[in-house]
């Protein structure tokens, strides 16, 4: 079974150390919005892509732990692609941390095979992480937020609390079962729906804020198209 080894700088207890996280498994949650009206007005927006309905909410994407990164660039065949922010779940030596990637997708792909588009892209993280216990008494206040720079304008393109997702134990134990995310697993936790809808951008950054504690970690990539020629 592959692996891929992440680097990342872990705040816990108040100190910050460099930590390695040996990722076997990476799942891509999906439609895990708790209101069922935001739930829905994603899939009606990806349904404007072509893509079709999940056969469930919330649904669990099998991904390469060889996808997952933490360069500043990131190179996707096409230009239909694009990125969503959303909170990272990770197990390691029996210990849960937070950090926060983007779900970067083929578009094209997905509108006829979601599994497989998911697959298509690196899916870039930022190089921290929280540890879990220090932020699971105020999870609901937690803010994700992304930009997308687009014709050389960076704009915001998503905003929302993590109140607006499935917790943290809810989703695990729903894929998982009562002992909850496994070792070496780490699992993307769903996003918010785009303003102004989804579309691609020359550049994406992603943050997760911490309005308790007062920080933010921070990431972002630049998106180099490679040429599809037949």
């Amino acid at each position: 079974m592959g692996a891929t080894t992440l680097a990342l700088r872990v705040h816990d207890r108040g100190d910050t150390t460099t930590r390695s996280f040996v990722v076997h498994d990476l799942v891509i949650a999906g439609w895990t919005g708790r209101d069922p009206v935001a739930r829905d007005k994603h899939i009606a927006e990806l349904e404007l892509l072509g893509v079709k309905r999940p056969a469930s909410t919330p649904i669990y994407y099998r991904v390469a732990a060889s996808r997952l990164t933490t360069a500043d660039t990131l190179d996707a065949a096409g230009g239909q692609s694009s990125g969503e922010v959303e909170f990272v779940l990770m197990r390691s030596a029996d210990r849960l941390y937070v950090g926060v990637g983007s779900d970067h997708t083929d578009r094209e792909v997905e509108t006829y095979n979601i599994t497989v588009s998911k697959q298509m892209c690196d899916k870039p993280v930022a190089p921290e992480a929280w540890a879990f216990e220090e932020v699971v008494g105020h999870w609901d206040r937690i803010v994700l937020r992304s930009f997308a720079t687009i014709d050389g304008r960076r704009e915001l393109y998503q905003e929302g609390t993590l109140a607006a997702m499935l917790a943290p134990a809810d989703l695990a134990t729903r894929e998982f079962g009562a002992a909850g995310l496994p070792e070496g697993t780490a699992l993307f936790g769903g996003t918010f729906a785009a303003k102004g809808g989804i579309r691609p951008a020359s550049r994406f950054d992603f943050e997760m804020e911490d309005p308790v504690l007062g920080r933010v970690i921070r990431h972002g990539y630049a998106v180099r198209v490679l040429p599809v020629v037949g």
